[in-house]
């Protein structure tokens, strides 16, 4: 093992497969000389060549139009967003990457990998800092990966590129500059398999991307009061691990749902429905919602802040829940 970036985690992935198959190539914005905005594709465009590494015209239905049709063409593009937000790329990723398969009666797949980030970074303004994963994820036909870890990162983008479906590449832009553990060795990570980040017996949390950390941090606060808390990352949303998520549920009897997204029809809503219809009678309490407050994303800072999830916000979750057990 090494600690790495996950940003240089998203850059190796990105490599081995293009050294593996020549059919990859990557376009977008930036993604050439300057190595991304995020250094996600930092040093392709010298190994692999502008015909490789495809820097592209700032028009974000173009590069998605331009990404289906050479994936229909037997291409495996990989499609560096630069900022998810941009959205004209929508009508071409769900009308089109999201459809054809079923409307071609399963004789084409759309092997496209969609990267980019999404959500807050320090005074960005409302229009670059959002998170909106449940958009996608109410794309049927679409594939959802939002990894927390450098890990992850490279095992889940290398299983995404190596598939016949569409992907959408969640990637928080407060994470591209963590660290974590990485093998030297060859190896994916599958989607549909949540991952537990920490072993806990009082109360499971459920949280996604940027928020595990926090989500981790909370975790080690409250077991210095001796509650355990077990987090829980799904790792892929689209297809979700509901099953790992429920086998926690029966241990812990209690949940809190955490991400940053407004809680109104974030993510988390889903995940506690579920919960909620598979596992009522293991409850001890209503699954309580940690979760970005129903506002554009403020330029302040300090306000930002307000906006998102922190550990205290997560801490204070848990200590509800347990308190509306007693």
């Amino acid at each position: 093992m090494r600690n790495i970036t996950f940003a240089q985690a998203l850059v190796e992935a990105q490599r081995e497969e293009m050294e593996r198959d020549e059919s990859v190539f990557i376009m977008g914005e930036d993604v050439g000389y300057s190595g991304g905005t995020f250094g996600a594709t930092l040093g392709l465009w010298e190994k692999f060549g502008s015909e490789r590494v495809r820097d592209t015209p700032i028009s974000e239905a173009a590069i998605m139009g331009a990404g289906v049709g050479a994936a229909l063409a037997g291409m495996h593009p990989v499609i560096d967003m630069q900022y998810l937000e941009f959205l004209p790329y929508m009508d071409a990723l769900v009308n089109l990457a999201a459809k054809l398969h079923l409307m071609s009666g399963g004789q084409i797949c759309i092997p496209v990998v969609l990267r980019g980030p999404l959500g807050a970074k320090g005074g960005n303004g409302a229009q670059h800092s959002q998170y909106f994963e449940s958009w996608f994820v109410n794309t049927p036909g679409l594939y959802v990966a939002m990894p927390s870890t450098p890990y992850d990162a490279k095992g889940l983008l290398k299983s995404a590129i190596r598939g016949k479906n569409p992907v959408v590449f969640i990637e928080d832009k407060t994470i591209y500059f963590t660290q974590g553990e990485v093998p030297e060795e060859e190896y994916t990570v599958p989607f549909g398999q949540a991952d537990i980040k920490r072993i806990g017996k009082d109360v499971t949390i459920v949280a996604t991307g940027i928020t595990i950390g926090r989500a981790l941090k909370a975790a080690r606060i409250l077991s210095k009061e001796g509650i355990e808390a077990e987090v829980v990352d799904p790792c892929t949303l689209i297809p979700l691990d509901i099953e790992t998520i429920l086998q926690s549920v029966r241990k812990t009897h209690h949940v809190v749902v955490a991400h940053q997204a407004p809680k109104t029809g974030g993510f988390g809503a889903e995940v506690v429905a579920q919960i909620q219809e598979l596992a009522f009678d293991e409850l001890d309490a209503p699954v309580i919602r940690v979760a970005g407050l129903d506002v554009p994303a403020p330029y302040n800072v300090e306000l930002e802040k307000k906006a998102n999830v922190y550990e205290d916000d997560i801490i204070n979750g848990v200590r509800l829940v347990l308190e509306k057990a007693q």
